[in-house]
């Protein structure tokens, strides 16, 4: 692989550390206070992202997406900086590849739940008369929007890297 090249799929390796922080440091910090006013007085209930299910399994594959793009991230600097492979043979090209493809899909479906269940949220708590913050639920989809993008950025690494590997066989 040419230094340019590998430069290009770091970047591309960066660009999906930052958009899965940005997407956890949204997630976790979505919090709001719904109101419901019951003859007289008015009760007040604190809705955080723990209290769904589904915002758990997004905040799962969030965290399993950053833990393996920075492994990646540190596989491509060694490789950078000393020229060769931490793991030899076909290994690291077969993790890197289907670890790629399998962490996809996985940030796939978290951002699909998390979509789908912010959706379905508004409609029950609109439904009950429950008078929440907007910003909870702008939060609530700029979480999934952000793995979704995510998503987006590493498969361009991976049509590159195919890219890459085919050429190099030519």
């Amino acid at each position: 692989m040419s230094s340019a090249s590998l430069i290009v799929t770091l970047s591309l390796k960066v660009f999906n550390f930052v958009f899965l922080l940005i997407s956890l440091i949204v997630l976790t910090s979505d919090t709001a206070t719904a109101y419901i006013e019951i003859l007289i007085s008015t009760v007040t209930i604190k809705v955080h992202f723990n209290n769904v299910y589904a915002y758990r399994y997004m905040l799962a594959t969030n965290v399993i997406g950053f833990a393996y793009t920075l492994l990646q991230i540190v596989f491509s600097n060694f490789h950078i900086t000393m020229g060769n492979h931490l793991i030899s043979g076909d290994g690291g090209v077969l993790l890197g590849f289907y670890g790629d493809k399998v962490i996809s899909y996985l940030l796939a479906t978290g951002a699909a739940v998390g979509f789908g269940v912010t959706k379905d949220l508004r409609t029950t708590l609109d439904g009950m008369c429950l008078v929440i913050d907007k910003s909870f639920y702008e939060k609530a989809y700029a979480s999934p929007s952000l793995l979704l993008l995510d998503r987006l950025c590493l498969h361009c690494y991976i049509i590159s890297y195919i890219f890459v590997c085919t050429s190099k066989e030519s």
